[in-house]
């Protein structure tokens, strides 16, 4: 201890959390972060206490003493790190508006992966504010705190990161010359946290890459993030990956990233018990855990209070929803528990609550004039109950994505999905036969594990039979852990998945183009979500209740629901209706006819459908 004091230009400076008896230490090399730093705590709440409590820790921490009567290093770094959240009662009293603290780092921030990643950056960005750091900035080369979110599904992700990655590194180790030259303008060399399904799977490779990352944690561990950047600062790595059986976040209200979007994405449940041989989620996510659903529902209240109007719930396998919070309270759970008929499920449910047509009923009905979509389902949770709500309910939209993976019922079989070719057929045909104008998606794998020529051909024959909507297809890449990198071998060649990477795109493209031409002369209910970037002093654009992209001219239109017969130009938020006259592969195009509500609108049209069945 002695010798860090006797260092030429060394300072003691308080550290920024409300703890006095916490000390670190600093070059004393003049910087604007130091200047800040005196800037961290109101005048009035420093004076004699602060000495004080600074001399009693201190005095504290001499009665444990080595065999030489002086205090550790280790010792007393110890002791500051037990008492570092410990809050100073004056401070926590002072009247001190928040403004007048500083924040504790900007924080920069990259999210990969899916909409759930980007629903959990926003829940770790309003942890962070609750802990002080309440300031974002738009570059990495302004930031004190750098998150990147990431994904481990396919090779393809982790390689962006691992790019990304290299040059946080560069900004890191390289501070002192990039702030020289401009190129950085952060206060001091930024931390480095690395979040998602990555950090879990990969923490070890990742921490030991030559100090490239500070912090890694997992999905499950963010609310001890503020812990571990504390961690940095006496030199120590951050790491928490545990996986959680519990942890949903439903208590924490996300900072939205979008502030101005009439879109929204709600996390409903988190994990994943289906275990499919090729997928790492269970393995990075975790087991299936479900927010109850009066969290889901007072968030979305909150949403609609700001004027979102289109809310997409979200889970990695979100139809299988399962709220039993409310089994002690004798809350009646959902009459129907039957999965999709032929399909079976590689985990029992063992507490039985309120499912996930429950739950979309709930919030449907009670807010009438927000639309509601949901990703990402299994088709083994689609029973009768869901689908004949998805039909009734007119601000469900009639879009379902149905993961298919491949068109071989062999496999399937190696795949785990715990169904047939014919079982995923059947079940298309009794969502089209129950919602007639629905809009189907899917997910498919090309060159998994065996595959032959034979059970690729499967697959072609399946999209040119369902003909999707929309479809994300991918090359297989196999992942550690999983039950196909333990027990099968990734016998593909490169060169064939590409080949039939390529042969399923092009089966789909044949195939989706009449579900695009089946619109025109349609009139389609369009949210509009902002201007058309390919047009954007001119066009809108924004999507139909079936998914479709869907662009438009800006021009005044009559309010369906004004009395007086005045126009006036759409704005992001309004439903519009629209009048389909062109269309392509991957969008539709119309003429706006009237600016309208969602209940207005199918109203109007049941009005229509009733008169034509009178006259004919």
């Amino acid at each position: 201890m002695a010798s860090i004091f006797s260092q030429p230009g060394s300072c003691v400076r308080v550290h920024q959390r409300c703890c006095f008896n916490t000390l670190r230490f600093f070059s004393s090399k003049p910087s604007a972060s130091s200047s800040n730093s005196r800037r961290l705590f109101p005048r009035r709440a420093i004076g004699k206490s602060f000495a004080l409590d600074v001399s009693r820790s201190f005095s504290q921490s001499l009665r444990l003493l080595n065999g030489d009567g002086v205090p550790t290093l280790h010792h007393f770094v110890a002791q500051a790190s037990l008492t570092a959240s410990q809050p100073h009662p004056e401070i926590l009293s002072s009247d001190a508006p928040a403004s007048e603290i500083a924040s504790k780092g900007r924080i920069y921030h990259e999210t990969y992966g899916c909409q759930m990643n980007i629903n959990d950056m926003e829940i770790v960005l309003s942890i962070m504010k609750n802990a002080g750091y309440s300031e974002t900035v738009e570059v990495p080369e302004s930031a004190e705190i750098i998150f990147i979110n990431t994904c481990a599904i396919r090779d393809n992700a982790e390689q962006k990161v691992w790019q990304r990655l290299n040059y946080f590194w560069f900004l890191k180790r390289h501070w002192k010359s990039n702030v020289a030259i401009g190129r950085s303008q952060s206060l001091h060399p930024p931390k480095v946290v690395v979040l998602g399904c990555m950090a879990e799977r990969l923490k070890d490779k990742i921490l030991d890459s030559d100090k490239m990352v500070d912090v890694v944690c997992g999905p499950d561990a963010y609310r001890d993030l503020p812990r571990l950047l504390e961690e940095v600062d006496y030199g120590q790595k951050g790491i928490n990956t545990l996986l959680s059986l519990e942890e949903t976040y439903a208590d924490i209200s996300p900072v939205r990233i979008s502030k101005n979007s009439v879109t929204a994405f709600v996390s409903v449940m988190r994990g994943c018990n289906n275990m499919c041989s090729f997928c790492i989620v269970p393995f990075t996510r975790g087991r299936e855990r479900s927010r109850p659903v009066e969290s889901i529902v007072k968030e979305v209240g909150e949403l609609w209070k700001e004027g979102v109007k289109e809310v997409t719930l979200l889970g990695q396998n979100v139809n299988s929803y399962n709220d039993d919070s409310g089994i002690e309270k004798e809350v009646e759970p959902g009459s129907n528990w039957a999965l999709s008929e032929g399909f079976k499920s590689m985990c029992k449910v063992k507490n039985m609550g309120l499912r996930f047509a429950d739950l979309l009923d709930r919030l449907s009905t009670e807010f009438p004039e927000m639309r509601f979509r949901y990703t990402s389902p299994h088709p083994k949770d689609f029973p009768d109950e869901l689908l004949y709500l998805m039909r009734d309910h007119r601000n469900i939209c009639k879009s379902i994505h149905l993961p298919a993976q491949t068109g071989s019922t062999t496999v399937l079989e190696r795949m785990r999905r715990g169904y047939s070719r014919e079982a995923y057929l059947d079940l298309v045909q009794k969502i089209r036969r129950i919602i007639p104008d629905v809009g189907i998606s899917s997910d498919f794998i090309c060159g998994f594990c065996g595959e032959t020529e034979e059970e690729h051909t499967d697959t072609l024959s399946l999209i040119k039979a369902v003909g999707y909507d929309m479809a994300y297809m991918f090359a297989y890449s196999m992942r550690e852990k999983t039950h196909a990198h333990r027990n099968y071998v990734d016998d593909v060649p490169e060169k064939v998945k590409q080949r039939r990477l390529t042969e399923l795109i092009e089966a789909f493209r044949e195939s989706t183009g009449q579900h695009y031409d089946a619109q025109l002369g349609t009139i389609q209910l369009v949210l509009v979500e902002g201007p058309n970037k390919r047009a954007p002093d001119i066009e809108f654009i924004g999507k139909s209740d079936r998914g479709h992209r869907v662009s438009f001219i800006n021009l005044p239109l009559q309010d369906r629901d004004d009395q007086v017969d005045n126009k006036r130009n759409p704005v992001v938020g309004d439903y519009v209706e629209v009048l389909i006259t062109k269309t392509t592969r991957a969008s539709l195009f119309g003429a706006a006819l009237a600016i309208t509500k969602l209940s207005t609108f199918y109203n109007n049209v049941e009005e229509a459908a009733v008169a034509c069945g009178s006259r004919s």
